[in-house]
This record gives C-alpha cells, structure tokens and sequence, in this order.
C-alpha cells in the first residue's frame, strides 16, 4: 500500500503557483468580457427589443443548456473548419472566449433580475426630470442593480475561476494543466490533485473575502 507524499506535495506548490497568473488572468478578462455581454443582454431583455431580445433568449438557453467544455471545443476545434479566419486562435484566447461567453448567460439572468427588482417609480421620476431611457439606465438603474446583483456575480465569478481548469484541455499551461503534467510524470496523482486543489480553494477564499468587503462597502449607504 502507498503511502502519502508529503514532501512531493509540498515540492509542487512552488511549481503550481509559477502558473496562477495564467488561471487568474483568464478568470479576470474572462469576468469583464462577460459582464460586458451581460448587461447588453440585459437591457435588450428588460426593454423587449424586437428580434434581438428573441436572440439573447436563445443565446441564453444554449449556453446555459449546453456543457461548457464542449462549447471550448467548438470555438478551439470546430469554428476554425467553418470560418479559417479563426484558425490562428490560440488556446488562451479560445478559453477566455468559451469562459466570457459560457458566464455572460449566467450574469445577464442576475443583472436582468437585479433590474427588475428596482421600483418602477424610479423609471417615471427620472423620465419626469427629463432625463432620457439611456440616462436613466446609466446613473439611476444600473448602479443599483450591480449592487443587487454582486452576490450573484461573484458567485458566477467564483464559478468561472474553478472553470479555467477546464483550459488544460486546449493546452493552456495554467496551475491544473501543470498539476496533470505533474501527476503523469511522478505517478503521485493524488499528491499532485490534492495540491492544486489546494491552490483553486486559496484562491476561492481570497475573492470571497474580496467579495465581503465590496458587499459591505455597497451596503453601507443603505445601512442606519
């Protein structure tokens, strides 16, 4: 019977974090693309645009209805054979793509709803102050819905930074591709997942304690 390592799974922490920037990197860019595509979404949805609304509900229910490892694939392998414009797309930039996309149905839910919950009286005072829809949106609405919709974002967030593990499937050389590498060459596969799972959850308790802090910051001026 084998017996733990300790002294190889301290060994592969100096190496898993070498490779952390790349993980935080895509969950970061990927977080800002999606939330991006979000609210674009969002609002379509909230003001039923014609046509365009119809699409964001499909755009939602597939990428919501659909594995986020095979839509990796389909940006990565498949859309290069359909368009070869995309041939020179490189495994980094497909997964930050898959990831913002993937995340961005999931958010603009979240903001949708954060939206919806905002009186309406809100809406007809700013109209009455003559300010337009856009302006409305953008320095009344919205602001209040991000600070409704945080948990639910950073949830989204937390989620796609557990996903870019996920990447070490395109070969993207983050901490789990590493931790895979690792775990082949030394045999030491509980060793090696035990520590990059480590890694995943420090990084999970840094952001949700970053999360705390903006939630408290937010609801500070609502709090007597």
């Amino acid at each position: 019977m084998k017996t733990f390592d300790v002294d190889y799974a301290l060994g592969i922490f100096p190496i898993l974090f070498k490779y952390i920037d790349i993980t935080v990197s895509m969950a970061l860019i990927g977080t800002v693309i999606a939330l991006f595509i979000a609210i674009l979404i969002a609002v379509m949805k909230t003001y039923k645009v014609k046509v365009v609304s119809q699409f964001c509900d499909l755009y939602i229910s597939f990428l919501r209805g659909t594995p986020l490892l095979v839509q990796l694939f389909l940006l990565y392998y498949g859309l290069p054979q359909i368009f070869p414009v995309f041939a020179n797309l490189d495994a980094y930039s497909a997964s930050v793509a898959g990831l913002s996309l993937h995340f961005s149905a999931y958010m603009a839910e979240s903001i949708r709803g954060a939206i919806s919950s905002i009186d309406k009286g809100q809406f007809e005072a700013s109209y009455s102050l003559s300010m337009s829809k856009t302006q409305t949106f953008i320095y009344i609405i919205l602001p209040q819905a991000i600070r409704v919709a945080v948990p639910s974002l950073m949830n989204n967030f937390i989620d796609l930074i557990k996903s870019t593990s996920l990447a070490f499937t395109l070969g993207v050389p983050e901490i789990m591709a590493k931790a895979q590498l690792e775990a082949s060459s030394s045999y030491k596969y509980f060793e090696s997942f035990l520590a990059v799972a480590l890694v995943y959850w420090v990084i999970v308790l840094v952001f949700t304690y970053i999360q705390k802090k903006l939630e408290k910051k937010l609801n500070k001026a609502y709090t007597v």
